[in-house]
């Protein structure tokens, strides 16, 4: 949608660690991209074994850690938690946005 819409490049990525494999293209150049990072929050926190916090724990602070890591490097990175069922939201997020890029 922001691609046909705007014409500007899009790429998208799944996290946490999307940062590992894509890190030059978002972190190096220019300082030209404009990211959005959404996080949902997980129903349940799943255990690790040994350690005082779960793998939902650990999820977001990978991506707040990889939000850090961009805003270090002068992007203009937005954190966008979402609301509720994860797919519901970013339903509600694409109509918003349909509607203000139309």
């Amino acid at each position: 949608l922001l691609r046909d819409r705007t014409r500007l490049a899009t790429t998208i990525g799944y996290g946490p660690r999307y940062l590992h494999s894509t890190g030059q293209l978002h972190k190096g150049g220019p300082a030209t991209p404009i990211l959005l990072l959404f996080t949902a929050r997980e129903a349940e926190d799943l255990a690790i074994p040994g350690e005082a916090y779960g793998f939902a724990t650990l999820e977001r602070a990978q991506a707040l850690g990889d939000l850090a890591a961009l805003r270090a490097a002068r992007r203009r990175a937005f954190w966008l938690p979402l609301v509720g069922p994860p797919a519901e939201a970013l339903e509600r997020f694409t109509g918003e946005l349909m509607r203000r890029v139309a």
